[in-house]
């Protein structure tokens, strides 16, 4: 495959930017489109067909418009939904995330812990997680919709409240020597996470896996130092859009685009 390959990023918000990241990483010379549905973020809170039929549109719609190669759904939520009448549709690959519970068992010596939304906590789909590769460590599971809230609040540049960041992880605190950032958000606020648990809490999360997914399905052995292109667009106009912007251009994206697709 041409080294030039196309890759599409979808999350309901900007925490696949997380994801983004660590295959932009790797593979630099590949051209990256990113799309947000912030018109019906945050996604816990959908219905399962309504959000079935929002990521099919949006996807599918990218897909034949920009020639795209391989898919991302970087967002647990949606994964754990969509992917089986996405790959239906779809003849390229799409690769999903799930919660790095199995790398993060075999990690811990005490416990692990799980930081996640609400919806991914509750899903059936963590709980087989958790039965299938953590039989042997208990797992702390945390639910937050706030820590989503933090890392949209910090990628337009306001500053962590890490007293309040504080309360919300008291919950696992002691209790694990390994906790799964389980949302995309959440490498976002790594760094706030990690001083709060302690140096002694390994934090783990599943996007460098993805990342040596994207390239072994790619099939691309080196990397080039030409940067492709990066463009990100949004289903409604982002809250704050000017300061989401300054630090996207940091990341190598151009302004947020309208992706004008009636749902």
């Amino acid at each position: 495959m041409s080294q030039q390959a196309k890759v599409l990023i979808f999350d309901s918000g900007v925490g696949g930017l997380s994801v983004y990241q660590e295959i932009e990483a790797r593979l630099p010379q590949l051209d990256y489109f990113y799309i947000f549905d912030n018109a019906a973020y945050p996604y816990g809170e959908l219905d399962h067909q309504t959000l079935l039929a929002r990521v099919n549109r949006l996807v599918l719609n990218m897909v034949a418009k920009h020639q795209i190669d391989l898919v991302v759904i970087a967002c647990n939520t949606a994964s754990t939904i969509v992917l089986p009448s996405l790959r239906a549709e779809l003849s390229i690959p799409v690769v999903g995330v799930v919660p790095a519970i199995k790398p993060a068992s075999n990690l811990a010596n005490k416990a692990v812990g799980l930081i996640a939304t609400p919806a991914t906590i509750k899903r059936e789909y963590t709980h087989e997680l958790i039965r299938d590769f953590s039989q042997s460590k208990p797992v702390e599971m945390l639910g937050s919709t706030r820590l989503v809230d933090m890392a949209e609040e910090k990628l337009r540049g306001k500053a962590i409240n890490i007293e309040e960041l504080t309360s919300l992880l008291a919950p696992i605190q002691n209790k694990v020597d390994v906790a799964v950032l389980g949302c995309t958000h959440f490498p976002l606020i790594r760094e706030e996470i990690q001083a709060v648990l302690g140096d002694q809490v390994l934090l783990v999360d599943s996007g460098e896996a993805i990342a040596r997914r994207v390239q072994e399905l790619l099939a691309i052995k080196e990397t080039e130092q030409e940067k492709g292109g990066r463009e990100i667009f949004s289903s409604a106009p982002p809250w704050e859009e000017g300061a989401l912007n300054q630090t996207l251009q940091l990341l190598g994206f151009s302004s947020v685009n309208p992706c004008q697709i009636e749902i």
